[in-house]
């Protein structure tokens, strides 16, 4: 499981150090995406297998369903991590979340995310005060 919030900067080659305590559950090799909200979704190997096979099962006919895929898939890209811990991240995925030098690697559950540090800030501190009222809507799933 992914948890936790870490600062990082991406060099001048779009690279950017990924977590070391990310590194061992990520694999060497692992699939970063576009994802919601700006930012950009990091999924191991075996993750990455189980969406798509959820996704594969999307009927062909909903619109929505083709929209997502395409977005979904069209931005995925594989990742090898490097003896020094960093990752190269493709400009066309740093330019969708705004990735450009101070980066927030966050872990959630399944996967991890990378955020520019003032779009994590902006969500971050909106979620914030609607915390309460996000935790009551979501009691009806059992958390």
């Amino acid at each position: 499981m992914f948890m936790g919030e870490f600062q990082h900067n991406f060099d001048t080659k779009g690279r950017i150090i990924v977590p070391s305590k990310f590194r061992e559950e990520l694999g060497e090799r692992f699939v970063v995406t576009r994802g919601l909200d700006k930012c950009l979704f990091a999924y191991p190997m075996a993750e990455w297998s189980i969406i798509e096979e959820k996704l594969k099962k999307l009927p062909l006919t909903k619109k929505d369903a083709r929209a997502f895929t395409r977005f979904f898939f069209s931005g995925a890209v594989e990742c090898e991590v490097d003896k020094q811990g960093r990752i190269n991240i493709p400009q066309p995925l740093r330019n969708y979340a705004g990735l450009d030098k101070e980066c927030v690697v966050i872990g959630v559950s399944n996967r991890i995310e990378f955020w520019a540090s003032e779009n994590w800030e902006d969500y971050f501190n909106e979620s914030e005060e609607s915390f309460a009222e996000i935790a009551e809507n979501l009691m009806d799933f059992d958390i």
